[in-house]
C-alpha cells in the first residue's frame, strides 16, 4: 500500500486538516501535562486522571487522523470534520454560558472551525 498525498485542492486542505490533528493528538498523547497547560488547566496533586484523559483523547484524535490519512477516504474525513464541528459549537455554548469570553477561546474556536470546514468542505464536495 502506497501512501497517498492528494493532488487536488480540497482533498490536499482536508488532508493537511488530518496532518493537524495528528500533531495535536501526538502532541496531547506525549505531553499531557503540557497539553493541559496550554488549555489552562492543571491536574491536582496527588491524582494522575487527568493525565490519563489528556492522553485517551490525544489517542482518539492521532487515531482518526492516522487512518483518515493512510485510507483517503471522504467519509472518515467527515469523520474528522464533524468531531470538531461539535467540539467548536461546544465551545460557543461556553463562549456564550459560562463567561468564558477570552481571546484564547476565540482563537481555539477558529482553530476548531478550520478544522472542521475544511474535512468537510471536501467530504460534502464544497472544495
Amino acid at each position: 500500500m502506497e501512501f497517498y498525498i492528494p493532488t487536488e485542492t480540497g482533498e490536499f486542505l482536508a488532508f493537511c486538516a488530518a496532518i493537524a490533528t495528528v500533531l495535536f493528538g501526538l502532541f496531547a498523547l506525549f505531553a499531557p501535562g503540557t497539553a493541559l497547560k496550554l488549555a489552562g488547566l492543571q491536574v491536582r496533586d496527588g491524582t494522575s486522571e487527568g493525565y490519563a484523559f489528556a492522553r485517551s483523547a490525544g489517542g482518539f484524535y492521532a487515531g482518526i487522523a492516522i487512518v483518515a490519512l493512510l485510507m483517503a477516504q471522504s467519509w472518515i474525513y467527515m469523520a474528522i470534520g464533524g468531531g470538531f464541528a461539535l467540539a467548536a459549537f461546544g465551545r460557543i455554548l461556553s463562549l456564550m454560558s459560562d463567561g468564558s469570553f477570552t481571546l484564547k477561546n476565540l482563537a481555539a474556536l477558529a482553530a476548531q472551525a478550520v478544522l472542521a470546514a475544511l474535512p468537510l468542505g471536501y467530504a460534502f464536495g464544497f472544495l
